[in-house]
């Protein structure tokens, strides 16, 4: 005897979906497995909804409801009205923009028999509009009420997620139910009148002990009105992204156990505050505003979650660990959040799946066509398979086998790099102190790549040492993956893009840079390719396109001409020329160019007037300016070859393969007019490059990679754009094929040779790991207060040059501080006169400077050992082939007195923020003076309330006249307005990388639709 057949009520839903309501009426009406009952339920809808629901079910067979009834209100009130059948009963529940398969039902029928534990089951759903994509095969959500199909977005259904699966949810869009649960778990929450009210009861399902399925063989297809705006929403008021993203919240935190809701909680504002972030980033504030509301409106109604809690407490705890299991995999969540970063990054925006499914994130587009037979290879195949992550695992290779020696050891340094010391807290002091206790004691501006080594430093944990190794270090590899990925707007061919990255990354400017510690060539050779790229968008790309690209592009220019002001220059003239050969063409073009000018000069502005002052160090990038590391006379061959001369340069005859591949490209008539404008670039690199090799800059000229490295750019891309070319003469075959290959080979031997002379000769430069500090323990922990140390060192010519230490070695930037030439120049005069043993004061007049030890690098000079060794001044502490250290018999520190005759006596002072101090001043004579060992101007000191009359010592230090009765004198010094660009810098910096930012790619479709002529509501009808 055969179990008695279940019946099946079909439960149809409409409101205002008239176009979509014949064909799902046609599909409910067609089953291969007939329905018992049919029900149809109109929310007052506008648009003839209710008329075809008669005209197909009868008149006795369709309700009516307000129009602002929600689906699982819609669905109660026919339960309510419809008597049971006594048997096994199913509620098949089904929305108006819903057509199932004729046997969708014989399907999901079928499954529940075959596991009596299944009490929901739900089909496989599609997209109405392309119905190859899948929607949804089961949904569950992360402890975040993040909805995740685990579905990629517009994946083709291609039977791969094929089988009944148990899930923690299905929608209601075809959703069968046992009539049973359905009234012992309350059906859906009316709270909940559209968006999550699925999850809701499927989770209270599970808890309870029962299954939820999806049955694929069983199909439809969903339109997604509500979702996608297709619809007006008479339901709620609320946008559909806030409702969707509120009802999560509010689920999840109904549903969990108390701990994991606290948990949960706290994710939930951590999350939404960084998605927050993100949309305004992205220029979405009414979506950002949709994140924090819908948060706000879940925490600030705590009545309304307590009451569901208190509904939802029977079998909440001793059910979770059912509903857990079905959560999304933890490691997903990560996914999901750099799946965020990378839909920002590439101008799509921040949004996921909030109020829309994974599958369906963006509308079709041309550019999918075809994609339907590709399959997903695994995370392993796509990183792996792909050129540009190929390329650089090579040139990270040939990184780390060539630069061996500077991998690991002590403190990075030598060349220009002084060594590498302090974190990115000191970097950050530095960069906001008004006035700079080191040195001589400066008060001008900190130079701007300081505060960007402070953020690098800060995102590398804090650790300096590290951030500036990944930057000087791992300067090929980061140029190379630049240079790739910054020209795949501009290069198709992907061979092409990677040899243009190689030949780039491994030009002899790179090696020469690492080889002399030179951190601002480095810095700006990783950012010329997304100079280029950024550029080439502003003068070809839409209009709104190229105004993110100029603000972009002149925000990493600000960085580029922190580091190496010439680069700026550079951009500047090519920019000008190009406003004046497209402004005229492209409306806008020259604004955008100017924008892109104009936030280097703002951003850098005060820096900027003092670099004026000194026009020369325009030539100069940042670090130490040494005559040894350059080519005093570097040929003329050298500069046509790329060559910038100095140590750890290869041979110049090694870029000749690329010059010859240049000059070939120079035959190829298409793209003509782009290769002559790449060999113009390279000209103007070369010119400004012989100019920085010939003009003296404090002694010596300046380094001229920066400018060979603009002229490769150039170079390298006119080369690169016609690789499609030679793929073709390829492709021809015979003797074509022939000149193919020679071409191709001759391209490839300057990267292949620089590469292998890099590795077998490795870093032959003054870089290196280890270096000494100058600054001995013992000296340190003698100088806690500031006192200086003088450093001198043997220079060519029998030449002594010194520098001032406080104590400590100098943080990156410091040695690049501003000091007044008069203040410079008198202390030079003291320390000639130490050295020369002339006698008199001149060890004393030291001690006024705040000096308290005299340090010589070894080996140290006969004739400097004698002449300090004679001053009765200076006592000497140490003298080894390592070198020597005297110390001032009578120190006076930072601060000290000076009497009316002129005998100096040092005080008692603790050092404060700032570079300011607060001094101990001793009862004593009127007319005394507290002198400090700073350069005078900006200094204020009280004592007793009553400011302290100021004035210069010496021509140069800073004094205020002493109070007799003594006390306790507080000095400080007046940076108020420096603060205040500080903050106006911040904002601007803010402000422009917002301007700057992707932002989405479109505003938000939204299908509007004629409205008809209000239709007279018929009166309810009873169901029978």
């Amino acid at each position: 005897m055969q179990p008695p057949r279940p019946s099946v009520t079909a439960i149809v839903v409409s409101h205002d979906g008239a176009r979509w309501l014949k064909e799902t009426l046609q599909g409910v009406l067609h089953q291969t497995r007939p329905l018992d009952r049919v029900v149809g339920v109109d929310n007052g809808s506008r648009d003839g909804g209710a008329k075809m629901l008669t005209e197909a079910f009868g008149p006795n067979a369709v309700l009516t409801m307000p129009r602002s009834t929600g689906f699982g209100e819609a669905v109660a009130a026919v339960l309510e009205r419809l008597p049971r059948t006594g048997g096994e009963e199913w509620i098949w529940l089904l929305h108006d923009d819903c057509v199932p398969d004729r046997r969708a039902l014989e399907a999901l029928l079928w499954a529940a028999a075959a596991d009596k534990k299944a009490t929901i089951l739900g089909p496989k759903l599609r997209d109405w509009l392309d119905r190859r994509i899948l929607l949804e095969i089961g949904v569950t959500v992360d402890r975040s009420g993040r909805r995740d199909t685990g579905l990629e977005p517009r994946e083709y259904d291609q039977g791969q997620h094929d089988g009944v699966h148990e899930v923690l949810a299905v929608s209601t869009a075809g959703m069968l139910i046992r009539r049973d649960v359905w009234d012992r778990l309350g059906g859906l929450d009316a709270a909940l009148p559209m968006f999550r009210d699925d999850l809701d009861l499927c989770w209270r399902a599970t808890a309870a002990g029962h299954r939820v399925l999806c049955v694929t063989d069983a199909v439809a297809w969903h339109a997604e009105a509500a979702t996608r705006r297709r619809r007006r929403m008479a339901v709620s008021d609320v946008h559909p992204r806030r409702l969707d993203r509120r009802n999560a919240m509010f689920v999840i935190m109904a549903n969990l156990p108390f701990r994991s809701m606290l948990w949960s909680m706290a994710r939930n504002l951590v999350v939404s505050l960084f998605r927050t972030l993100l949309l305004l980033l992205a220029k979405q504030p009414a979506n950002a505003l949709d994140e924090v509301a819908a948060f706000a409106s879940v925490i600030g109604g705590p009545r309304r979650l307590l009451r569901a809690r208190k509904a939802r407490r029977q079998g909440r705890k001793q059910g979770y660990p059912k509903v857990k299991r079905l959560f999304t995999p933890s490691g997903m969540a990560f996914r999901r959040l750099t799946d965020m970063v990378q839909g920002y990054l590439s101008g799509s925006g921040p949004i996921d799946s909030a109020g829309r499914h994974h599958a369906v994130i963006s509308e079709p587009s041309r550019e999918d066509d075809g994609e339907e037979l590709l399959t997903d290879a695994g995370l392993m195949q796509r990183v792996f398979g792909n050129p540009g992550v190929l390329l650089c695992l090579a040139l990270v290779a040939v990184t780390v086998a060539a630069e061996r020696s500077l991998l690991y050891g002590g403190l990075l340094g030598g060349g220009a790099l002084v060594p590498v010391a302090g974190g990115a807290s000191d970097l950050w002091a530095f960069y906001t102190s008004g006035y700079h206790a080191a040195g001589l004691g400066s008060d001008g501006w900190a130079p701007p790549y300081v505060a960007v080594l402070a953020a690098l430093s800060t995102l590398f944990f804090g650790k300096t040492w590290l951030a500036v190794s990944v930057l000087l270090l791992g300067c090929v590899p980061l140029a190379g993956l630049s240079a790739y990925v910054a020209t795949r707007s501009m290069i198709s061919h992907p061979l092409a893009r990677v040899w243009l990255a190689a030949s780039y990354a491994l030009l002899p400017v790179a090696t020469g840079a690492v080889a002399a510690g030179r951190l601002g060539t480095a810095m700006v050779f990783v950012l010329l390719p997304a100079y280029a790229a950024f550029a080439a968008r502003v003068i070809t790309g839409e209009r709104r396109s190229a105004r993110r690209a100029a603000w972009a592009l002149g925000l990493l220019l600000a960085v580029g001409t922190a580091f190496a002001p010439l680069v700026y220059v550079l951009v500047a003239v090519l920019g000008g020329l190009a406003a004046v050969s497209f402004g005229g063409v492209r409306r806008g073009v020259g604004l955008s160019l100017g924008i892109a000018m104009a936030v280097p000069i703002v951003l850098l502005f005060p820096w900027l007037l003092q670099l004026a002052a000194d026009p020369g160090r325009v030539l100069l990038e940042a670090g130490l300016h040494r005559p040894g590391l350059v080519d005093p006379r570097l040929p003329p061959a050298a500069l046509l070859l790329l060559s910038p001369g100095g140590p750890g340069v290869p041979p110049i005859w090694v870029t000749g393969g690329l010059i010859a591949a240049a000059l070939a490209a120079l035959l190829f008539r298409r793209h003509q007019m782009v290769v002559v404008v790449g060999w113009g670039v390279t000209v103007f690199g070369v010119l400004v490059a012989t100019v920085a090799a010939r003009v003296p800059v404090d002694g010596a000229p300046a380094w001229p990679g920066v400018p060979l490295a603009f002229a490769a750019t150039g170079l390298i891309v006119a080369a690169a754009l016609t690789g499609h070319r030679v793929i073709e003469l390829h492709r021809a075959g015979g003797l074509r094929r022939v000149v193919a290959v020679l071409m191709v080979m001759v391209a490839c031997v300057s990267p292949v040779l620089v590469a292998g002379l890099w590795v077998k000769d490795g870093v032959g430069g003054p870089l290196r790991r280890g270096v000494p500090s100058v600054i001995t323990d013992f000296v340190a922990a003698a100088s806690t207060r500031g006192e200086s140390t003088v450093v001198l060192r043997s220079g060519a010519g029998g030449l002594l040059s010194f520098t001032i230490l406080r104590g400590r070695t100098p943080l990156i930037g410091e040695t690049e501080l501003p000091v007044p030439a008069t203040t410079r120049r008198r202390l030079s005069d003291v320390l000639a006169g130490v050295i020369s043993g002339r006698g008199g004061d001149d060890a004393v007049a030291l001690a006024a400077y705040g000096v308290r030890f005299v340090v010589v690098p070894g080996p140290v000079d006969a004739g400097v050992r004698r002449s300090l060794d004679a001053d009765p001044a200076l006592a000497r502490m140490n003298l080894s082939p390592d070198g020597g250290l005297w110390r001032m018999v009578q120190p006076l520190g930072r601060a000290y007195l000076m009497a009316p005759d002129g005998r100096r006596t040092p005080v008692e002072y603790t050092g404060t923020p700032g570079g300011g101090m607060t001094v101990t001043v001793p009862p004593g004579p009127a007319q005394r003076v507290l002198v400090l060992a700073e350069p005078a101007g900006g200094w204020t000191a009280a004592a007793g309330g009553a400011s302290l009359a100021a004035r210069t010592v010496d021509g140069w230090a800073q004094g205020f006249e002493a109070p007799a009765a003594g006390g306790r004198v507080t000095v400080a010094y007046g940076a108020f307005w420096h603060d205040v660009w500080l903050w106006a810098q911040l904002a601007l910096v803010v402000l422009v990388l917002i301007l700057a930012s992707p932002g989405a790619r479109g505003a938000e479709t939204v299908e509007e639709y004629a409205e008809p002529a209000v239709e007279r509501e018929p009166q309810e009808v009873l169901v029978r």
